[in-house]
């Protein structure tokens, strides 16, 4: 079956933590139209999860601002960017490091970029120190075989 969906949403809020169950949320309803697997969705909403908990923990610290969701579906992949105007990562490549954190005293892992790049197909960081950070993160939805059946017929043609 040839998917050839296009779609988009936008979605903004305040960076405040009860936020992020609703941005989760709201990405895994808009990426059901590619009917991802419960392990792809789940996949998918821990990654945008962590994204937008970085924006709100780290971005904005002790202040209030915008975090931006952005997804856009085409064909069998979706990308997501997460962007806030916030202080910004002075070191992107030390903060995708496991176990690196600037906030050890709220008990954070430092895993965040690390589980969005295992969960997620590609992730880019983009930060300017002042302007603020944008994630960008894509996956590619597998299709799923319809029955018994078609399974059956596509291992005839691999032999």
């Amino acid at each position: 079956m040839d998917k050839m969906l296009n779609n988009e949403m936008k979605l903004e809020f305040l960076s405040k933590s009860n936020n992020e169950a609703f941005a989760r949320i709201t990405v895994a309803a808009f990426a059901s139209q590619l009917d991802p697997t419960i392990e792809e969705l789940a996949d998918i909403k821990t990654a945008v999860s962590e994204a937008v908990t970085n924006s709100i923990i780290h971005g904005y610290e002790d202040k209030t601002g915008i975090v931006k969701v952005e997804a856009q579906l085409k064909d069998n992949e979706i990308t997501i960017e997460i962007s806030d105007n916030g202080k910004g990562i002075e070191n992107v490549e030390a903060a995708k490091q496991p176990l690196y954190t600037t906030k050890p005293n709220l008990e954070r892992s430092g895993m965040g970029f690390t589980i969005m790049e295992s969960f997620m197909d590609d992730v880019k960081v983009e930060s300017i120190l002042g302007i603020g950070t944008k994630v960008t993160m894509k996956k590619v939805i597998k299709e799923q075989i319809e029955n018994d059946e078609d399974e059956s017929i596509i291992k005839s043609f691999k032999h």
